[in-house]
This record gives structure tokens, sequence and C-alpha cells, in this order.
């Protein structure tokens, strides 16, 4: 069974293989942009694009290495969420917000605020604390 460290690299290396971390990071900027030009289709079209992109990713290149320490990975319950991963007693969802703001996940064609989205290094460092949660 792969260890934690292990894990996390290929995570990692999955992600780096579709986008270097500076792409991932301008993918959130240009997000963010449309949130501050409140261009509301322009909005949903990033938004989508963003949020299929990342979890393009575990669907297609990680549910093996994930299902190899035991954990299943399914859709995201957080509309900010990758995936949800679940192992026999635990559950997190790494994200590419900041948990501790408002979900600012607008539900009609008005924009009801602004996320952080999180910078690669920081959702990647969300995913390691998940990761650790779920194989203590």
């Amino acid at each position: 069974m792969p260890s934690l460290n292990e894990t996390s690299a290929r995570i990692r290396a999955a992600h780096l293989l579709v986008r270097s971390s500076e792409e991932w990071d301008t993918l959130s900027k240009g997000l963010l942009r449309a949130y501050e030009l409140k261009d509301n289709d322009k909005i949903e079209m990033l938004r989508e694009s963003f949020l299929a992109t990342w979890r393009s990713v575990i669907r297609n290149l990680l549910t093996d290495t994930l299902n190899a320490v035991d954990i299943t990975v399914t859709q995201a319950v957080h509309p900010w969420g990758i995936a949800t991963l679940e192992t026999a007693a635990h559950t997190c969802e790494p994200l590419l917000s900041s948990a501790e703001e408002p979900l600012a996940f607008p539900t009609t064609t008005t924009v009801y605020g602004r996320p952080r989205l999180l910078s690669f290094e920081e959702v990647m460092a969300g995913y390691n604390t998940c990761l650790i949660s779920l194989i203590k």
C-alpha cells in the first residue's frame, strides 16, 4: 500500500501533468477577474470550466491511486469541492476556495460575492490535510 507521502506526490504529479502550477493559478485569476467585473455570463462559463478541469483530474487520473489506499472518490458536495474522499470511518473534501468564506456561489444570474479561491499550492496543502485525516 502506498504511503501518505507517495499518495500526495501522485496527486500533485497528476495535476501538474495536466497544467503547471502557474497555469492552475492563472485559471483562478481569470475567474476572480470575472467576479471583479461582475460579468455573470463569464463567471458562469469560467466557473464551470474551472471546476470541471480540477474535478476531471481526480476522476480520470487519481481514482485508482486513491483506491489503492482504500479511499473512495465520489462527486463533490461543496460547490467549490473537487471531490468527496471517503474511508470506512471518515469523509473529507479538498476545496478550491477558503472554507471560512461564505459559499459565494451564485444560484441565479446575480453574483452574491467573490470567493477566495486558493492557489495551486494551497489546494495541494488542502489535499494533504484531507489525506492525513483519512489515512490516520
